[in-house]
């Protein structure tokens, strides 16, 4: 955690990476503000109140938290990926802000051969040292990215030739149909417990699939919703798909 004015401004014009910015609501400060955008660091706007209870110190109406993992590029990840001739495998995650939960699904992920997560720039659990407990120290295994539009970052995967499917309970589409080929290059996208996945993103993707829930409770909790639809790929690339 970075407190102050010149605290801040100094951390911008560093190579550290921020994973969150917050500004008290009216306060103006163009040497923040200008880093901030050269860098697209998202300035998020809270009460004084927040930024007291993130430090006791003379935080200046200003705080950022550095990140604990080095993002990186979704453009590398997938020269990578195919310069390793491996098949894209990749995780989306809209507006997951819980930490905990964001820990385990990375855990869950890297366990599972997950190559990439992939996060937004704004709305999203902060990667600080809870979540890097609870992943078990997955996050120091698996490419983190963070895009600032989900929805470009759909389409630039789908150009890419990576089919991209939404797990949601909006789907007609159960996850254990037969039709349901996720062998191939693959992204899948989760959604906050709260709100699900946005529906620009659920209009974006090019297929909905949903879990069957037998029981009387509503939904699963999204690191284990996460962890049966990555475990369904596994199946399936491992060889052990039913055929028709």
């Amino acid at each position: 955690m970075v407190y102050g004015i010149q605290s801040v401004i100094e951390t911008l014009k560093s190579d550290q990476q921020i994973d969150k910015l917050y500004m008290e609501i009216g306060m103006s400060n163009p040497d923040i503000q200008n880093l901030a955008f050269q860098n697209r660091v998202t300035i998020q706007r809270v009460p004084v109140d927040k930024l007291n209870r993130l430090t006791r110190k003379n935080h200046q109406g200003v705080v950022c938290l550095v990140a604990a993992v080095t993002y990186v590029k979704l453009s590398n990840v997938m020269a990578d990926v195919h310069e390793r001739g491996e098949t894209p495998f990749l995780l989306l995650l809209d507006r997951i802000t819980d930490v905990r939960n964001f820990g385990a699904i990375a855990r869950t992920a890297e366990c599972a051969g997950v190559q990439c997560i992939v996060i937004p720039g704004k709305g999203s659990a902060a990667i600080n040292s809870d979540a890097m407990k609870t992943s078990s120290g997955a996050l120091n295994h698996i490419s983190v990215c963070r895009e600032f539009d989900l929805v470009d970052t759909i389409g630039f995967l789908q150009k890419s030739g990576v089919q991209v499917v939404a797990c949601t309970e909006k789907s007609h589409r159960d996850l254990y149909t037969l039709n349901n080929d996720l062998t191939g290059p693959l992204a899948i996208v989760m959604g906050s417990e709260e709100d699900g996945i946005s529906p620009e993103i659920l209009r974006a993707v090019d297929g909905h699939i949903k879990i069957p829930l037998l029981g009387t409770v509503g939904s699963l909790n999204v690191s284990v919703a996460t962890g049966v639809m990555l475990y369904e790929v596994v199946r399936q690339r491992s060889g052990n798909v039913i055929k028709n």
